[in-house]
């Protein structure tokens, strides 16, 4: 069962109907940071002014020939950040760009600080980054755009001040409330429950956890409890010591949220192996290939995500409409994304891919990613 584009009826993206009411987003997807780096705070404390907008936009504009942008993921090693990456950079070939990724090992706050300022000085057209913490990289992005470099952020925003469009997976109050609409599904509406998330200053996981918490407040919800959120820094070996931990500190447990593609295999991996099986829901954000095996084993019932590349493919097509003129980020803008059809700009400048979709046993083998 293929999706299509919410945007364009002959899109192949795989965003389709959503299950269980709204479904949810993904992924990392979903990486974060962790707090007090000193570049981090000297980065974000004097930010330069940013490089003003055109005037108006010229949707009419053709591409231009050899845009040359960059991807900056959350960090380089992340299975998720490559497919969306790989797509945006395919993406630019179709437009006869130049794209490349290039960033950190690690996820922490400042790690993207010094990848920012070397693709200033290159003099990339764009820069298309997941943001590790929506502050630290604010003032390095901010000397980018006053040298007329286009800023892109996707997968986790940065502050809106910094960039000139966000490329949302889904709504975020949509991720954050399906994800408790689907556990509730799978363990009768009772029962204790805990999130493992990504980085404590990731910005997607932070507004999809308090989308949660939101909705746990509905009458519904009444009988479930939310003990515990853990984080796993979007690390495999922490994420699955942290699920470890959980179910040893909370015999009760009934579930496990985890809203970031590192976090849900590795928990899944860490309940299929245990005692737990069988007894503890996991679900969240993951990818089709990451989840098959827990799936067919009966660990993992469904789970939710994307299509992480029509996510780059947005993206990469985006930062070209921003290079070329054809938009400068304002909302109600219009811009055509390749094979995805025409997109609409959003309030603070923020472009969504569309619905979630919900994998599970009966259609996890149509997908590859």
């Amino acid at each position: 069962m293929l999706i299509s584009s919410r945007r364009s009826t002959s899109a192949t993206a795989l965003i389709g109907p959503v299950l269980i009411g709204l479904v949810s987003i993904g992924l990392t997807a979903c990486g974060g940071t962790t707090k007090g780096s000193t570049a981090a705070s000297q980065s974000a404390a004097a930010p330069a002014p940013a490089a003003a907008a055109p005037a108006s936009a010229n949707p009419d504009a053709p591409i231009k020939e050899g845009i040359k942008i960059a991807f900056l993921p959350k960090q380089i090693n992340n299975p998720y950040e490559t497919i969306v990456d790989k797509a945006g950079i395919e993406a630019a070939a179709e437009y006869k760009g130049e794209a490349k990724e290039v960033g950190p090992s690690d996820a922490s706050a400042s790690s993207q600080v010094s990848y920012i300022n070397t693709l200033t000085q290159q003099r990339q057209d764009a820069i298309l980054i997941a943001a590790n913490d929506a502050n630290a990289v604010c003032g390095p992005l901010q000397q980018a755009r006053s040298k007329g470099i286009k800023v892109v952020t996707y997968d986790s925003d940065a502050s809106k001040d910094c960039r000139d469009l966000f490329i949302n997976q889904a709504s975020s109050e949509e991720v954050g409330r399906s994800q408790i609409a689907m556990l509730s599904d799978l363990i009768g509406g009772k029962g204790e429950f805990a999130i493992l998330s990504a980085t404590a200053n990731a910005t997607n996981q932070n507004t999809w956890i308090e989308f949660m918490k939101d909705e746990l407040t509905k009458p519904e919800y009444k009988d479930m409890k939310l003990v515990k959120v853990a984080y796993g820094d979007d690390d495999d070996q922490k994420s699955f010591q942290e699920t470890q931990g959980l179910l040893q500190a909370y015999p009760d447990l009934k579930g496990i949220i985890a809203p970031t593609t590192v976090g849900i295999s590795a928990a899944a991996r860490y309940v299929s192996g245990s005692k737990y099986k069988g007894k503890v829901v996991v679900t969240g954000l993951g990818t089709p290939n990451q989840m098959r095996e827990y799936v067919k084993n009966g660990t993992v019932e469904k789970f939710a995500l994307w299509n992480p590349k029509d996510l780059g493919y947005l993206a990469g097509y985006a930062a070209a409409a921003l290079v070329s003129g054809q938009i400068t980020g304002a909302e109600g803008e219009k811009f055509t994304a390749g094979r995805l059809g025409e997109y609409t700009i959003g309030k603070d400048g923020e472009v969504i891919l569309g619905p979630p979709f919900t994998f599970d046993a009966g259609n996890i083998d149509e997908f590859d990613f």
